[in-house]
């Protein structure tokens, strides 16, 4: 184990973070432009897929109306986590305590918490919450969201732990809260759709004197 924080980081996950740091310096600039860009762009990318996801459930009934108004919910509860997550492990970021030359440029400052990755979490529950709105989409989410994770440790602030626990925690938030999230919205939907279509009362008309 690395002492780190509060935490020990896996002495295999800091091997690793050296052998794809140095990948990284000694890669082509095209390579570590294309990359160091991508780790934003991917974010961008997968919301568009899911905000396409949506919009072709729209059309449906209850159900398929209550996934797309519900579908960006899920992201945001992955990111709250993985905020509340970082203030328990304190965990440092791999290029202030390892000290690497890094393709970042810029290591983000004490106290953003390295543990776990909140773009790779959101990057997950994205990537699953498009699969689960539309398979075809989320066939293309998917390994979009494995570049974007990779592309944390690639240039250099973040643990490859880091990157897998937060898209599974981000996979793992979109599972479980996409459907229940649904259900919900859904039966209200169909709540206000039997009030509309229920027959309103005529009043009784007064007859005049």
């Amino acid at each position: 184990m690395v002492h780190n924080g509060s935490m020990d980081v896996p002495e295999i996950s800091a091997e690793w973070y050296d052998d794809v740091v140095d990948a990284a310096a000694r890669s082509p600039e095209p390579v570590q432009w294309f990359v160091g860009h991508a780790t934003e762009g991917v974010i961008l990318l997968l919301g568009v897929l899911l905000l396409m996801a949506a919009l072709s459930r729209r059309g449906g009934g209850p159900h398929d109306r209550a996934l797309a108004l519900i579908a960006p919910v899920p992201a945001l509860l992955a990111y709250v986590g993985s905020e509340w997550f970082k203030t328990v492990v304190d965990e440092d970021r791999p290029c202030r305590t390892i000290g690497r030359a890094i393709i970042a440029g810029v290591c983000p400052p004490p106290g953003d918490w390295s543990f776990p990755s909140n773009h790779a979490t959101v990057a997950g529950a994205l990537a699953v919450t498009t699969l689960l709105l539309s398979r075809r989409l989320g066939l293309i989410a998917l390994p979009l969201a494995a570049l974007g994770a990779f592309s944390r440790v690639f240039v250099g602030v973040h643990y490859p732990h880091d990157v897998v626990a937060g898209v599974l925690f981000g996979a793992l938030v979109a599972v479980v809260a996409t459907p229940l999230l649904a259900r919900a919205t859904a039966e209200v939907l169909r709540r206000r759709a039997d009030r509309a279509d229920s027959p309103v009362p005529k009043l009784a008309s007064r007859s005049r004197p």
